[in-house]
């Protein structure tokens, strides 16, 4: 009677799977996506967010979702991503939202503001904070929907072809750099010039441009641009700890099933956290390495950090006022900010000021 129990439970058992298993395969459609990159192939670091993506949301899916990577301008330019994506070009992009203030300088807070969070406090704002949620809820208006994808931590300020002590060492000064940043410096007399990565070498070689900001020593140490430009000048205080993002065509995503986009916002996490992971790692023996082939590490004097951080506040006030859009999220950035340095201030500073003390005594 056993047997016989066994035996017709086995053929309910199988009968029941003949029938599910359609629904599963159903589920579980095949799909090609393209993604364009908004960097090159040689800045592996960046460029290897959109890889890392691509690789577990394969493995994820055992191989049913495949999101192809293209480096910039195989697909489009850098410049031309979020619409690529938008129109659905391409079903995804690998980018800072910053570049695209040109459309709305709303857009600037999605990858950080000069004076912003620092690199842990944006993925907290983003993540905990609403802030990925209200950057959402404007870029739906592009089409797009994003999602946090790395972040480099406080940048240098960039390569200078002479000492800059003063405000009035500023004045008239060509210098690549992108988004509100350059809005900011041109109120201190920088004329704000928007170049490619890969032309920042010759154009300081030739003094078309008389400095340019990039990243940081990982980077910046592919591109030569010590080679050209021997002043190193830090914090770059435009990006204390800028985002970079997956931007999803709206349509695209709402139309994944839910366990592709389970995998994707998994694969997104991962290339988040691992991106700073690896400049972090990298940059310490690459600053080296600079300062030894001759870079001048130089900090921006009291009275430069001092001026910009009044022009910036100029700036967002004046954005607030005249963009919706734009005061919406600054207001919720700006708060957030407030409460994070409240903290900041206290068991980080602390920490990281005596470890900082610590290692200078050796």
């Amino acid at each position: 009677m056993k047997r016989r129990t066994f035996l017709q439970a086995a053929t309910v058992g199988a009968a029941a799977g003949s029938v599910a298993m359609p629904a599963i395969a159903q589920s579980a459609p095949e799909i090609r996506w393209r993604l364009t990159s908004g960097f090159p192939k040689s800045l592996d670091t960046l460029f290897g967010g959109g890889e890392l993506l691509s690789k577990y949301v394969s493995e994820a899916t055992d191989g049913k979702f495949q999101i192809q990577t293209f480096a910039a301008g195989e697909i489009v330019g850098t410049p031309q991503a979020a619409d690529a994506v938008g129109n659905g070009t391409v079903e995804m992009a690998h980018s800072c939202s910053y570049y695209y203030i040109g459309k709305d300088p709303t857009f600037a807070i999605g990858t950080n503001l000069p004076f912003g969070l620092n690199s842990r406090q944006t993925n907290a704002w983003l993540y905990h904070g609403d802030g990925n949620k209200l950057l959402n809820e404007f870029y739906a208006k592009y089409n797009l929907f994003a999602l946090p994808a790395g972040n480099t931590g406080a940048q240098m300020g960039g390569w200078f072809r002479k000492e800059i002590k003063t405000v009035q060492d500023l004045s008239g000064l060509k210098m690549r750099i992108a988004g509100l940043a350059g809005q900011i410096m041109g109120k201190l007399g920088v004329v704000p010039q928007q170049i490619a990565g890969g032309d920042l070498y010759p154009s300081l070689e030739r003094g078309t441009i008389d400095a340019a900001e990039w990243v940081a020593p990982y980077d910046d140490e592919k591109l030569g641009l010590n080679k050209v430009a021997p002043y190193y000048y830090y914090p770059g205080f435009w990006e204390g700890g800028p985002a970079i993002h997956f931007f999803i065509n709206l349509e695209k995503w709402n139309a994944l099933p839910k366990s592709y986009q389970a995998a994707v916002q998994a694969a997104a996490g991962y290339a988040n956290v691992d991106t700073q992971a690896k400049y972090d790692a990298r940059n310490p023996a690459a600053l080296r390495s600079l300062i030894g082939a001759g870079a001048q590490l130089r900090p921006f004097s009291a009275e430069i950090m001092e001026a910009a951080y009044k022009a910036a506040n100029e700036i967002y006030d004046e954005l607030s006022a005249s963009n919706p859009s734009f005061k919406k999220l600054y207001d919720s950035y700006k708060a957030f900010r407030g409460e994070e340095y409240l903290w900041f201030q206290v068991a980080e500073y602390a920490y990281d000021t005596f470890m900082i003390r610590a290692r200078a005594r050796g």
